[in-house]
């Protein structure tokens, strides 16, 4: 069975483009806009993993993968933030909310999938 992975960017071309990469490699998708739609369609689903933009409107990324890391069902669902965000500081606060990967845009999709392959469980 194919493994589910949550998009969350508020870019549609990102999302696509993602989403594309992933989908070619065998993965399932489902992408949310920002945090807070992404927490609504997380509901009840077995999501393996997130690939989250940091910058977007109405819940940014780290206060979503905030939000996630509360949620029971979620805890251990590990969180690529994949963002045009280089500085030291913001990985620093990714990290200490939950990600476990930092992927700079614009990403090269072997680097993208090469995090993916090292996160999620077999």
């Amino acid at each position: 069975m194919a493994k589910t992975i949550l998009i969350v960017d508020d870019s549609a071309s990102v999302r696509q483009v993602v989403g594309i990469t992933l989908r070619g490699a065998g993965y399932d998708v489902i992408e949310g806009r920002d945090g807070l739609d992404a927490l609504a369609k997380m509901q009840g689903q077995k999501i393996h993993l997130i690939v989250s933009d940091v910058n977007m409107p109405n819940m940014d990324g780290i206060s979503f993968v905030k939000g996630v890391k509360a949620l029971p069902n979620y805890r251990f669902t590990p969180i690529i933030m994949l963002t045009t965000e280089s500085a030291e500081d913001k990985k620093r606060e990714g990290q200490a909310a939950g990600a476990k990967a930092w992927v700079v845009k614009p990403f090269k999709p072997e680097v993208l999938l090469n995090a993916v392959q090292k996160l999620i469980l077999p």
